[in-house]
């Protein structure tokens, strides 16, 4: 039996409205989405690494730094900030043929190579789900926006690490089949396999506090000597 074929996606868009440039922002030295790039440079099972994007800065910039990887340049008609990353995708798989397609941030600059080899490892191995997401586990009281608690019983108060936990998407890391993405209009297929993440290693750059604790966490671990 054939290996199957993995195509890696890393949408980035020129401009961002929270932390301005944040995708080729110097994040530990490097432009942030040079990490995020040399993690899944350093997956064997991945085939190919594209980066769909409507950034010159990028553009120009990956084609010194990373020639084996595709760039694909985003179309007009999804550069707005608005737009459903699924749409992005149904673009590039259309471009892309592989077996599977693995799709990340270049906001997860902690995700390490051998957790994502570890993720797709773990879903080729088995046949019981159609898809894959990373996830990070959460053991915290929870309440909706009524008060009403979500995940414990108020009137019972147990310690937090004794509570069941609950798992929060944190957007790191997805696998997906062109079917599947076409099919529901979604990475998350009809039995997805939740992959869980270290909370430290999911940190996700949205805001700028985000970036400053994630670098912050990277430097402390590259001195460790645990890039």
């Amino acid at each position: 039996m054939s290996t199957p074929s993995i195509v890696a996606f890393v949408p980035m868009r020129h401009s961002s409205e929270r932390v301005p440039g944040k995708n080729y922002r110097p994040f530990a030295g490097r432009p942030l989405y040079h990490h995020i790039v040399e993690s899944l440079l350093g997956c064997p099972q991945i085939s190919l690494v594209c980066i769909d994007t409507d950034s010159p800065t990028i553009m120009e910039d990956a084609a010194k730094v990373f020639p084996a990887v595709k760039v694909l340049i985003r179309p007009e008609h999804l550069r707005d900030g608005a737009t459903p990353m699924n749409d992005v995708l149904l673009n590039s798989v259309a471009q892309i043929q592989a077996d599977y397609y693995l799709q990340t941030h270049s906001t997860n600059p902690l995700l390490k190579s051998e957790t994502i080899s570890r993720a797709i490892d773990q879903f080729l191995s088995q046949t019981d789900y159609d898809s894959l997401f990373g996830v990070t586990r959460l053991q915290t009281r929870l309440y909706d926006a009524n008060g009403q608690a979500m995940n414990h019983d108020p009137n019972v108060l147990l310690r937090t690490q004794d509570l069941p936990p609950v798992y929060e998407e944190n957007s790191n890391l997805y696998i997906f089949t062109k079917k599947i993405l076409e099919e529901r209009r979604n990475r998350i297929g009809h039995q997805p396999m939740m992959f869980s993440i270290d909370r430290e290693e999911a940190w996700d750059i949205d805001e700028e506090i985000d970036f400053r604790v994630a670098e912050f966490f990277y430097k402390e671990r590259s001195i460790g000597g645990h890039k």
